[in-house]
């Protein structure tokens, strides 16, 4: 498959985001049959772990110094205990249309978190995405803590999924230059490992309390999904995307998400969807919009560099 081709790069992106819309009903599904929120935080961890190593063994080998394997440790706190744990536990508690719409909401956390950290300058329209999309978080939690159909989701969970947005963004704010540094597979195959390691000795008790023998055929085949689908080919599809298509473009896409974890939440009848969460949905997709078409400090300082050869002619 040559991954040049632009068509392939956006077929790449719209079906790892097709994937991770599709994680929601189903890692909802998995959770209530057998095998709970945090039994899956650490199938899916240890899972992906194997499955980056194990691909690691046909990439080209790239030497990691050992302060840098450490410092893996943190992103892998940050990037996926926090992230992925607060997200599937959360997801366990509230509505899978919930859980996805909250997750558009990762570039507005980013450019916060980038502006004070990396000094990423905030205009205007950054500004007023800001704003917007937190109008809109703050309709959908308000909207379902009034809610009176367990459908319409639980607050309790519509946070943990909000805190997980924040956890990822930090993550990239703080090892951006970690990501840009090693190949995706060698970032992976680490945080995934530490994740591993640092959560098995809290959770392994959990797990060897867990009755296996209820867990259902459809509980497996679920975390299968989530494991091997949603966490290790979604991934590998994004990486396919990001070598051809713009960071912006890649961004747009993620609006796909939501918008199939609805669909299919909707006709299983695993939630409902209101004029608030429709409000919600329109609000936080405008702001991540702005958010997105706002220009970065290398897009101003490229700006300004062709605005002084221009005077200069």
């Amino acid at each position: 498959m040559n991954i040049n081709r632009p068509l392939t790069a956006h077929l790449c992106i719209l079906a790892a985001c097709i994937i991770w819309g599709l994680m929601a009903p189903i890692g909802k599904v998995t959770m209530q049959n057998g095998i709970d929120g945090i039994n899956l935080v650490l199938l899916r961890v240890s899972g992906a772990a194997i499955l980056f190593w194990l691909t690691s063994l046909f990439t080209k080998h790239e030497h990691v110094p050992l302060k840098d394997i450490l410092a893996f440790s943190g992103a892998g706190i940050l990037g996926l205990i926090g992230n992925q744990c607060c997200f599937t536990i959360g997801l366990g508690i509230t509505s899978p249309s919930n859980a996805s719409i909250v997750t558009t909401s990762l570039p507005i956390f980013a450019m916060i978190l980038s502006a004070i950290i990396l000094n990423e300058p905030i205009t205007g329209k950054k500004a007023v995405g800001v704003g917007i999309g937190c109008a809109g978080a703050l309709i959908l939690i308000l909207g379902t803590a009034t809610a009176h159909d367990s459908r319409a989701g639980d607050v309790r969970g519509d946070l943990l999924c909000i805190l997980a947005q924040f956890s990822f963004a930090l993550y990239l704010a703080l090892y951006r230059d970690y990501l840009r540094r090693y190949s995706p597979i060698t970032v992976s195959k680490w945080m995934f490992t530490w994740a591993t390691l640092l959560l098995t000795p809290f959770l392994f008790g959990h797990v060897k309390d867990t009755d296996w023998s209820n867990v259902s055929t459809e509980a497996w085949l679920g975390t299968a999904f989530v494991v091997v689908c949603a966490t290790y080919l979604a991934y590998l599809l994004m990486q396919m995307a990001q070598k051809v298509l713009r960071p912006t473009v890649v961004s747009v896409y993620n609006y796909v998400q939501p918008i199939v974890a609805v669909a299919v939440s909707l006709a299983a009848g695993m939630c409902i969807f209101t004029w608030k969460q429709a409000t919600a949905v329109a609000l936080i997709f405008g702001g991540v919009w702005l958010v997105i078409k706002s220009k970065s400090r290398r897009d101003m300082d490229a700006e300004a560099a062709r605005t002084g050869q221009k005077a200069d002619k």
